[in-house]
């Protein structure tokens, strides 16, 4: 099982498999059911955020499989986020979401977005009037007196460029331990994880599987041909390569799926080991030169339009 963790630059270790708990039914009750199945499966890392409205769910969940001696709490990694209308007090902010989840602490606590809005857009796509200006070094201040206080274990950041990055740690006393970002086979983040490595910064990968299922999502890596050979080859499925390839990146990798089957499919990438050829041949494969982040908003119409503010969007 140590083969399945990576180790932060804090010293402590994060499963390279998580599973996120986002959805847009904000249905408390099948969240605690696909919480309490999921642990029974062996998912120990749990990915949540103040603007996913999961937090109760989650830390209910969890709170009732520790009392009922399924798992310690020693054993469970669990994120949450600092949502972008929180940056004025990120120490209220976690101390919120530490009163939501049921639990003293966090095992890692990241700044969700690389923008901060006014303090009343606490919703998932903002308005142009709901941004202010960022100061990204008062935000990090607040993070690390997080830290210090005992409400985390790890502090990071998501969707942080090379460049936002290379910003924030011209001023930073303490290093980002995550940096949480959608990667996947066609869109491998080289530059951002080669940075990361250098920096000793674990890079955690939502959206693994290219987001099959969401409307802003794609079916391409599990239709790819040479994904689908790998996995014939192994007696897998296209997703369990995926997901594998991004592990054997040393990536952690989130998962989004509340569905038995394939909830048991993804954790069976586990046991799954891909060889020199498999990744190579996954290295082949065409990238695509899209931005992301086009499914949150219409750029047309939003601030995001010039989203070079949000993202550098480094293949």
């Amino acid at each position: 099982m140590r083969r399945n963790l990576a180790r932060l630059n804090t010293g402590n270790v994060v499963p390279l498999l998580g599973l996120g708990t986002y959805s847009s039914s904000y249905d408390h009750e099948t969240t605690q059911k696909a919480i309490h199945m999921a642990l029974k499966m062996g998912y120990r890392h749990y990915d949540t955020a103040k603007i996913y409205g999961t937090e109760p769910a989650l830390g209910k969940a969890l709170t009732e499989a520790i009392s009922d001696g399924v798992v310690e709490r020693k054993n469970i990694f669990v994120t949450s986020k600092l949502w972008s209308s929180d940056h004025d007090d990120p120490v209220s902010a976690l101390n919120q979401s530490l009163k939501n989840l049921g639990m003293e602490y966090v095992d890692l606590y990241l700044v969700h977005w690389p923008v901060r809005f006014k303090s009343w857009a606490e919703y998932p796509v903002p308005n142009e009037e709901d941004f202010e200006e960022m100061d990204m070094e008062s935000t990090w201040a607040g993070m690390e007196k997080c830290l210090e206080l005992g409400l985390c274990k790890a502090i990071g950041v998501s969707n942080f460029s090379t460049r936002k990055l290379q910003h924030l740690m011209n001023f930073a006393s303490v290093c980002p331990a995550v940096n949480q970002v959608e990667m996947h086979p066609m869109w491998r983040q080289n530059k951002l994880r080669k940075f990361c490595s250098e920096h000793k910064i674990h890079v955690s990968a939502y959206m693994p599987l290219g987001g099959p299922g969401n409307f802003w999502g794609s079916t391409s890596i599990i239709k790819d041909p040479i994904i689908q050979s790998i996995a014939q080859k192994h007696r897998a499925t296209p997703a369990q390569v995926a997901l594998r390839w991004g592990m054997q990146k040393g990536v952690s990798v989130i998962v989004k799926s509340f569905n038995d089957g394939r909830m048991r499919e993804n954790i069976g990438a586990l046991d799954l080991k891909l060889d020199d050829y498999d990744m190579i041949s996954i290295e082949k494969l065409a990238e695509r030169k899209i931005l992301r982040g086009d499914h949150l908003i219409n750029k047309t119409t939003s601030p995001y339009r010039t989203i070079e503010q949000l993202w550098d969007y480094e293949i």
